[in-house]
């Protein structure tokens, strides 16, 4: 028989080493032994019901998950955030960019830049290995007047060699030649 412990690490290795009481309760296990095990030393707690399973290794997408649980229900990676995620451009952004079409009334680490986005619409949302975050091609519109031309350009074709965006030039407004 499964243990509580084991229960979260299952979740835990299958989000990217991060489990919430949410996801907790969905498994059957009760938020009360949740908490305990963080005493125990078993989870890492970030609050707001966030923590990762010491027992799972981190890896690149560990903060990013943390990240969108902390911002709450409908969070989701956005900007330069989901570029990184990626490997395009060289951004190496000192904060995870998540953005929220709520109001989110919560302390947050300061490694986070939170953004209210009602503009992003659901046909602009999507999820990389679990993680919600806007696609690449909303990812590149939303950047476009951020950085200079020929580094958004040089994004646009990396993304396009990569197949992470299609051909579609007018729906990321990059500018075509006829």
């Amino acid at each position: 028989m499964a243990t509580y412990r084991q229960d979260l690490w299952e979740i835990a290795a299958s989000r990217n080493g991060v489990v919430t009481i949410s996801d907790a309760e969905d498994a059957g296990v009760p938020p009360v032994e949740v908490r305990k095990l963080a005493a125990r030393g078993a989870l890492r707690g970030y609050g707001q019901g966030v923590y990762t399973h010491r027992d799972v290794p981190m890896t690149p997408l560990t903060e990013p998950t943390i990240a969108v649980a902390l911002a709450g229900a409908g969070a989701f990676l956005h900007r330069e955030s989901v570029l990184h995620l990626f490997g395009l451009g060289q951004f190496n952004p000192p904060k995870v960019r998540v953005g929220t079409r709520r109001r989110v009334r919560r302390a947050l680490p300061e490694w986070m830049d939170l953004e209210n986005r009602p503009d992003v619409p659901d046909s602009d949302l999507t999820r990389y290995e679990g993680i919600p975050a806007t696609t690449v091609q909303r990812a590149l519109k939303d950047m476009q007047h951020r950085m200079p031309p020929d580094r958004w350009e040089a994004l646009v074709d990396a993304a396009q060699r990569r197949e992470l965006v299609g051909e579609q030039h007018d729906a990321i407004g990059r500018v075509t030649s006829t």
